[in-house]
């Protein structure tokens, strides 16, 4: 089997670089500009007074301007262009800040659902939790996953059933791959950005990852439950995530049987989910635990298994009784330090790393009183002066994905470009989604920067501003190594034994040739199966059109055009020196002080290449 390379949108082409910056002319750029002045001071100072930090109030209309509606949506959403920040500065920063919030009133109904590819056959549920455990219960009872084993006689009995397996575990990666372009295509278009916004956050705080999951369909399941609670009610959120089958999965409470309790499930809801480090015993995740026994799934759907179920008395943060699963919630909610903590890390998500404790402490009451709702936090957050103070102000590392969807939404784009491939551009930094690190996310701040990840992420929009079709390879079709070797060596005529050693030569030994199943073979064919039936990604490139907006803005000096881009694209202006630098790249591309009246690829070049300066500033990595 051959792979697939290159695209399926006719309306791709390749910009020829010519002329264009390099990746490393704009690493240097800002590396220069990094070591000048290094990331934290990168900074400008912000347009509010020093009373405002650590100050709730609500901020004034008279205060409110395009530097401060630019922030909130920065921050609440993904940005926007200009027009889309002069609407909301023309409004009260009350009515801006409700629109925000109270998202539901607005229609939406231009985001695609998530199209499934036909993956899933009969037999397939529940998936086995390994090979082994594929293999085993196709020699207990000669079937697994619906496929039989071979007639006895015949050599590699189980070769179906391991290729089966294979199939599904390379068919649900590539999947996941497609609903994560999914999800950043909602980040983009959504007119409801802080709805997005709260489901990537949610996302990372109740982490949950394919790789052990291995369900498309319970990540999405769960994506979807995270976006319909996202700014409800916490404790409904609550009921949602532990009753979310890929959450019981991941966290293995179908293992968490009554007499022999897994902690795992316990734990991570109290250290990670509701508390924090430090609130609580060992003795209160045990008895956690045991009230949560019984709670498992049925493939898609929460099953509460009442003969799993430990209906004894259990001491939990000081208070006894026979308590199930919803009442060790409560009994959280009811604790002071559970508010502390969601507001704390709401806040140092929405606002900045370090909280006052009296911000901590005035953010708490605010959420307990609501009864744990969260739109009221929300707004007052949002409101606040502190929100917009100068310690507030530009100040926060883009995560991988607010990067690239932020830098599409200011670029005015409708649709999500799939070359470069969204998943390979977040994940080349760190952050791959359905697939967090581990079960406490991604960390964040200041960890979304090294110097390996800054040499990436100068030169991440390289491939969307200068797109090379030409020698693109779609991630959902093309074979990993290995794998294409074997396909390679098989196309020659070579025997599955030998078309999968390590090298060259069949192996003489007699457990290598005549095993059951061969591991590479199954690997190889799954992908070959996994392709069959996978829907492809549409492929194409970024909608753009620079020299347009350049003219719809009505410039036309190189000194404008600049100023123009680091005010759309920037939270703080660029320093005098590297402003210099940009007018001087883009007249010496011009050959003139003036972007010429006729629409030529040479003017749209020229300017790309600008932009692509611009954005691997030092700066574009602050929101």
């Amino acid at each position: 089997m051959s792979t697939t390379r290159g695209v399926s949108d006719q309306g791709a082409s390749t910009l020829c670089c010519c002329g264009a910056a390099s990746g490393p002319l704009a690493w240097l750029f800002g590396m220069a500009l990094l070591v000048a002045v290094g990331l934290g001071a990168v900074r400008a100072a912000g347009p509010a007074p020093d009373g405002w930090v650590d100050d709730l109030s609500p901020i004034s209309a008279a205060d409110w301007d395009y530097d401060k509606a630019a922030h909130l949506l920065e921050r609440v959403g993904f940005g926007g262009t200009p027009v889309e920040v002069e609407r909301l500065a023309g409004m009260t920063p009350e009515r801006a800040v409700d629109e925000l919030v109270n998202y539901t009133t607005i229609d939406n109904g231009q985001t695609p659902g998530f199209e499934a590819s036909p993956i899933w056959d009969s037999g397939m549920d529940p998936f086995p939790k390994s090979r082994a455990e594929a293999v085993r219960i196709a020699r207990e009872t000669g079937v697994s996953m619906g496929v039989a084993m071979l007639p006895e006689g015949e050599s590699r009995r189980l070769q179906p059933v391991v290729n089966k397996f294979f199939y599904g575990l390379r068919s649900n990666a590539i999947e996941t791959q497609r609903l994560a372009i999914w999800f950043g295509e909602r980040m983009l278009i959504t007119q409801r950005p802080l709805e997005e916004k709260l489901t990537l956050f949610w996302h990372g705080h109740f982490a949950t990852g394919n790789g052990k999951v291995r369900d498309t369909r319970m990540m999405l399941q769960q994506n979807e439950m995270l976006r319909a609670n996202a700014a409800g009610s916490f404790r409904d959120l609550l009921v949602g995530i532990l009753t979310d089958p890929a959450m019981l999965v991941y966290l293995d409470n179908g293992e968490n049987r009554k007499g022999h309790p897994n902690e795992n499930f316990g734990r991570e809801l109290l250290e990670l989910f509701t508390m924090g480090v430090g609130n609580y015993t060992e003795q209160d995740i045990r008895e956690a635990s045991r009230a949560f026994t019984g709670w498992t799934n049925d493939v898609l759907e929460f099953k509460f298994d009442a003969t799993n179920h430990d209906d004894g008395e259990k001491t939990f943060l000081g208070r006894t009784g026979a308590y199930n699963g919803e009442d060790i919630i409560d009994i959280i909610l009811d604790t002071p330090v559970t508010a502390e903590y969601i507001s704390a890390k709401l806040y140092r998500f929405f606002v900045r790393e370090d909280i006052a404790d009296v911000t901590r402490a005035e953010l708490a009451t605010t959420f307990r009183e609501s009864g744990y709702q969260l739109r009221p936090l929300l707004r007052r957050m949002f409101l606040s002066k502190d929100f917009y103070s100068d310690a507030s102000y530009a100040t926060q590392v883009k995560s991988p994905v607010h990067l690239v969807v932020s830098t599409y939404r200011k670029l005015g784009l409708t649709r999500l470009p799939t070359i470069p491939d969204f998943g390979r551009l977040t994940a080349g930094l760190g952050q791959t989604l359905f697939n967090p690190p581990n079960v406490a996310g991604w960390a964040g701040g200041r960890t979304w920067i090294t110097p390996a990840l800054l040499l990436e992420r100068g030169n991440l929009f390289r491939g969307v501003l200068l797109p090379d079709t030409d020698g693109f390879w779609a991630p959902d079709r093309a074979l990993p190594g290995i794998y294409a070797q074997v396909g390679a060596r098989i196309d020659r005529g070579m025997n599955i034994t030998a078309a999968t050693q390590e090298g060259d030569a069949e192996s003489s030994l007699l457990t290598d040739r005549d095993e059951d199943y061969n591991t590479r073979y199954g690997g190889y064919m799954g992908y070959v199966m996994a392709y069959e039936r996978l829907n492809l990604v549409p492929r194409h490139t970024a909608d753009l059109d620079l020299t347009g907006m350049v003219r719809s803005a009505g410039i036309s000096t190189v000194d404008d055009v600049v100023d123009y881009f680091s005010r759309r694209f920037l939270r703080v202006p660029l320093a005098a020196d590297p402003r210099a630098v940009l007018v001087r790249h883009l007249q010496e591309d011009l050959g003139s002080d003036r972007v010429p009246a006729a629409e030529t690829p040479q003017v749209e070049l020229a300017l790309r290449s600008l932009l692509y300066l611009v954005l691997s500033s030092p700066e574009y990595q602050l929101a």
